[in-house]
């Protein structure tokens, strides 16, 4: 449901945008949007999590320079920004302090070796790197319609694409197996 919550703003920003062809107006409902996501996620959680709060400051002060400077380039850094962030604080964290961030998070649902959360680590690290990196090839190479589309279909399927590597990485180490699978039971 939180990931369908977090792809609203998104879709609506798009949507407005082919509507009425104003990024300005899109900005604006996308900072509108990511407002209503953090009051939602706080009205369930009764707390904000450090990747929306991110977000949101990160919408807020690019849609607010777009708007006030009426320049697009602001909001179009955005995705970058979000996505560079997310790089640094993975391999930051991992550097810095020893804490793997995919393992904090993802740990109570996985148990995989220490080496295999580093691996894991890196390599979502070096997707979220490449994704910043792209929608700047994208922003400053094409037009901002089909930057725009980029930021609805690029952003998912660049997601989706880590998803399945990071299955397939997972299933082929052997580390995970078919969820229908159960242990042998033990004989007496």
């Amino acid at each position: 449901m939180r990931q369908f919550i977090e792809f609203i703003p998104i879709a609506l920003f798009v949507a407005v945008y082919f509507t009425t062809r104003d990024i300005y107006l899109a900005t604006a409902i996308l900072m509108a949007g990511v407002c209503v996501q953090v009051g939602f996620e706080y009205y369930q959680d009764k707390t904000l999590s450090k990747r929306t709060m991110m977000v949101f400051c990160v919408v807020i002060l690019a849609g607010a320079a777009t708007l006030v400077f009426q320049d697009e380039v602001f909001i179009k850094w955005k995705p970058t920004i979000v996505n560079w962030v997310f790089s640094v604080a993975l391999i930051g964290g991992h550097l810095l302090s020893r804490d793997n961030l995919l393992k904090k998070m993802l740990g109570d649902h996985l148990t995989l070796p220490d080496p295999v959360w580093r691996n894991l680590n890196y390599g979502w690290a070096l997707g979220f790197f490449f994704a910043g990196a792209l929608n700047l090839v994208v922003a400053y190479t094409y037009s901002t319609d089909i930057w725009v589309t980029y930021k609805l279909i690029g952003g998912f399927a660049i997601t989706l694409s880590y998803m399945v590597i990071t299955m397939v990485y997972l299933v082929k180490g052997g580390y995970i197996s078919d969820a229908d699978e159960t242990p042998a039971e033990s004989k007496d």
